[in-house]
């Protein structure tokens, strides 16, 4: 053999070599053995306090959602989906695929003011995610701590981050009253966008999203996660904003604030069509898997000074009532095997991590010891799910705790005293309410998914919404919680929730060996749980003294009689 034959043998055979040992170190850090371009885009939409009676698919008339629809009707209605009954928790629970009582997230909400965020201990999606050769962006609201940089978005796996990082925000101005303090809560990345004052909220976010599409290189997968303001109440001082000329379309809608929350979903609607078109534009569909949830149930009756409706469920956010838990969501994607129908797999928020990575081609088991469960082929096909039960949550300084198996739901407990333990509207039913399924086909999501392959029809469109939709006895329901024996503050209830899914009727005394077994079931994660993390305010954090900003407090130090009071 000559010596220039003999060296490029040994030239091909340590390229072998090198392709086989990148190949089991991606195995190791799970990775599949596939070229990048292959895995899905993922875009994952998050609304902020939708409520289940929110949204067109499930039967209410009162405010087309026309975008949303024809999503859900060309992809999967999740008709058995939980969230967790308020944000913080919920961001939490899809970030780590762990739920929050397994990492001190559980009670109420991450304030501006604490000191604390989601554990830097945990591994987030979007790291996750980029491990397989994403790109990763957010879009909107952050929620999962900012007192130090190294919580926020770009130092836990995104690429970029245009948003805010506390709960909620002033649609037009941009800042966060969190009584007693006040400041701007608009960012790039570390860096305020004063520039953005005076421009609404979800169009920025919308705007930003099409950019990074349009832009967007597409030989590389892309995670989008679009984490909308709406339909959250803004500041007190402009609780529902939406502009004027939005809002005037419904003037049908006679109640002042649910007309007002009309434009703000309105709005929202509009959003997902934007981004949809540019999905199609840039040839992403064919390859692609969008997610559209809430966070948790909807504040209605003017609970967060806002006019979302859950009906026919029972309860508000942050109450584990279904009406606080259950969650509108969907997920669409040519990818799924038997898309259109609804699905009746039992579905919960941490799910979506190892969910999303098994559709990006990621191994599973590499994902460790988490909560969620891995649905996508269960989902897809139409197969019976590895979820037989979800816990609602165990909070012990609310007193309160919630868990579904199987059939059956315990609730034991409540929050605000029981004060909002009841079923709230609007239905939005009314005889004068007309649903036009051609508005669905017609939006421009409908369109991008009709050039995108995808047929709909009325027949389909009704046949899908008829089975979405949730009918209980609504001659019953407006009454006194404890109608039905049900008092949680003083005894557990009971509910065969497939059978009474607006839990009515309290069968705890019915079947005490069931209520048992809940109850022992509850008793025995409750030894698994971390203490909740919540702590108190830090004066440091005022956003006066960071020229009225929101910011990393804890990354600087000021003077102690400057934030003495």
């Amino acid at each position: 053999m000559s010596p220039t034959l003999q060296l490029l043998k040994m030239e091909f055979w340590l390229a072998v070599t090198v392709v086989f040992i990148i190949e089991g170190w991606q195995q190791c850090n799970g990775f599949r053995s596939t070229h990048q371009h292959h895995r899905p885009h993922i875009v994952f939409i998050m609304a902020d306090d939708l409520g289940w009676n929110d949204i067109g698919f499930h039967g209410s008339n009162q405010i087309p959602t026309p975008n949303i629809d024809a999503l859900a009707y060309s992809g999967i209605i999740l008709n058995q989906y939980y969230v967790t009954a308020i944000c913080t928790p919920s961001r939490s629970a899809l970030m780590t695929g762990k739920h929050p009582v397994h990492t001190g997230m559980q009670h109420t909400v991450l304030f501006g003011a604490e000191p604390r965020g989601l554990p830097l201990t945990e591994k987030l999606l979007p790291e996750y995610l980029k491990e397989l050769g994403y790109a990763t962006h957010i879009v909107g609201k952050w929620h999962l701590g900012s007192y130090r940089k190294e919580f926020t978005p770009t130092y836990r796996g995104f690429d970029s981050h245009l948003g805010y990082w506390t709960g909620h925000h002033d649609y037009n101005d941009h800042t966060a009253v969190e009584s007693p303090y006040w400041g701007l809560d608009m960012r790039r990345g570390l860096e305020p966008a004063w520039d953005l004052h005076g421009q609404y909220s979800t169009d920025i976010f919308t705007k930003e999203a099409v950019r990074l599409i349009r832009t967007h290189n597409t030989s590389k997968p892309l995670f989008l996660y679009l984490a909308h303001a709406a339909v959250h109440s803004g500041n007190p001082y402009n609780p529902l904003p939406a502009p004027d000329e939005v809002v005037a379309k419904f003037s049908a809608i006679t109640d002042y604030n649910r007309r007002r929350f009309a434009g703000v979903l309105h709005k929202l609607d509009e959003s997902v069509g934007k981004v949809m078109g540019a999905l199609h534009e840039a040839g992403m569909l064919q390859n692609c898997v969008i997610v559209f949830t809430t966070d948790n149930g909807g504040p209605a009756a003017g609970f967060n000074i806002n006019a979302a409706s859950n009906w026919p469920l029972r309860g508000v956010k942050n109450t584990l009532w279904e009406g606080g838990v259950r969650g509108a969501g969907l997920l669409w994607s040519p990818l799924i095997a038997r898309p259109g129908r609804v699905s009746t797999q039992l579905f919960h928020i941490t799910d979506w991590l190892p969910t999303l990575y098994a559709a990006a081609g990621g191994d599973v088991g590499y994902l460790g010891e988490i909560d969620g469960i891995n649905a996508w082929r269960a989902l897809s096909e139409d197969l019976p799910s590895n979820r037989t039960s979800v816990l609602h949550n165990i909070d012990d300084i609310y007193g309160n705790a919630a868990l579904t198996m199987g059939d059956w739901k315990i609730v034991k407990g409540s929050t605000y005293s029981g004060a909002w333990d009841g079923w709230y509207g609007p239905s939005g039913r009314g005889e004068s309410l007309v649903y036009e399924p051609y508005q669905v086909m017609t939006s421009q999501a409908g369109r991008a998914l009709a050039r995108a392959g995808t047929t709909l029809t009325p027949s389909i469109i009704q046949t899908l919404r008829n089975q979405a939709e949730v009918i209980c006895d609504s001659a019953s329901l407006y009454t006194h919680a404890g109608r039905n024996g049900c008092k949680p503050l003083t005894a557990p209830c009971l509910f065969n929730i497939r059978n009474d899914p607006c839990e009515q009727t309290n069968l705890a005394d019915v079947y005490p060996e069931i209520l048992q077994l809940l109850e022992m079931s509850i008793n025995e994660i409750n030894a698994t749980v971390v203490p909740p993390s919540n702590l108190a305010w830090d004066p440091r954090a005022d956003p006066r003294f960071w020229d009225h900003t929101w910011t990393n407090f804890g990354d600087y130090s000021i003077l102690n009689n400057a934030v003495s009071r």
